[in-house]
């Protein structure tokens, strides 16, 4: 039986990760989560494909290496997700120490599990877009230009790219590393933006839009929106499809590979808030904030060019639009995630 290590198995991105292999895969799922802010257990027991004899629920706070009988716990695994990391960028702004410290000593620690298990096949390094700073209008990143990252989330995530660079070449850890967009689906917490922005309109409460402004106008800050289902698909294809390649100096293989895990269409933050307007069906309330007062460290916008993926055969399973309904309603339906 395969079997694939998640960490942080129950935050907003790993819970749907784990749905989605319980619905398409006969995989055994073993999550390392430390419960610290966005993890809850509910978040994978409560969904309707929740099966206990194929998932492995572990505590383990990845600040700490991982103890002798923990790896007993997990048993031998073919796959490691590595997603477990502190992620929200005004907590990292606040508190940068705390911050950067946990994620590069998490990744430390997955990453020497991981050169001493004895089968593992891939080991996934779940990055951001962050990391390569904002795009400017009309562009989109590709894998592995240079990194300018804007706050100390950002760098915290390079950090951990750097470092699993350095166990693939100096300890041949099968290290392969994706950079993802904003995420959105069921269950995220609510300091995320689409739930956040659901929240307000039903509260009748202002939307904070970061922007410029332009000739005075205001122009809205924008990303490439991605379903958290279709980023665990995208995982999954890399999984199945994409061996990872190892260091050689003799065949100049000297980086390992690197995937972009983007949305299908670029839609501006005041987009998102009209579109779950029009959904809920209710106007919200806009408020235009200047996007460099309202918070340092702040991007405008953001892009990565998913191409190699798609020509790697990975195709989006859920489209944008269906996404966004398909989430508004739920959690219209289940208010106490708004909580």
């Amino acid at each position: 039986m395969t079997r694939v290590l998640i960490t942080g198995g129950l935050g907003f991105i790993g819970s749907h990760t784990v749905e989605h292999y319980l619905q398409n895969t006969s995989w055994h799922i073993v999550v390392i989560d430390a419960l610290r802010h966005a993890g809850r257990v509910e978040r994978v027991v409560d969904i309707d494909s929740y099966d206990p004899d194929r998932v492995t629920l572990l505590w383990h706070d990845l600040r700490a290496p991982l103890h002798k009988m923990l790896c007993e716990q997990i048993g031998d695994v073919d796959y490691i997700i590595n997603m477990a990391s502190d992620s929200h960028v005004d907590r990292s702004i606040s508190n940068p120490v705390d911050f950067v410290q946990n994620n590069v000593a998490l990744v430390l620690n997955m990453l020497e599990y991981a050169r001493a298990a004895k089968i593992l096949k891939t080991f996934v390094q779940v990055s951001t877009d962050e990391v390569y700073g904002p795009a400017a209008e009309g562009y989109s990143h590709k894998e592995g230009e240079p990194m300018y990252p804007s706050n100390p989330y950002a760098a915290s995530k390079a950090a951990q790219e750097m470092i699993a660079f350095s166990y693939w070449r100096t300890f041949s850890v099968p290290v392969i590393i994706t950079n993802t967009m904003n995420n959105f689906g069921e269950r995220q917490d609510i300091e995320k933006f689409v739930p956040m922005t659901i929240m307000k309109i039903i509260n009748g409460e202002p939307n904070i839009i970061h922007g410029k402004q332009v000739n005075g106008e205001w122009i809205s800050g924008s990303r490439v929106w991605l379903h958290a289902r279709n980023h665990a698909d995208a995982i999954q294809h890399i999984l199945q499809a994409i061996p990872p390649v190892m260091y050689s100096r003799d065949h100049d293989q000297t980086k390992p590979l690197r995937f972009n895990v983007a949305g299908d269409r670029e839609i501006t933050n005041l987009e998102i808030v009209q579109m779950v307007g029009k959904i809920i069906g209710k106007e919200p309330k806009i408020e235009f904030v200047d996007f460099h007062s309202s918070r340092p460290g702040h991007d405008l916008r953001y892009s990565l060019d998913g191409t190699a993926l798609r020509e790697a055969g990975w195709k989006m399973p859920i489209s944008t639009e269906e996404a966004f309904e398909r989430m508004v309603h739920w959690m219209l339906a289940n208010k106490h995630w708004l909580k």
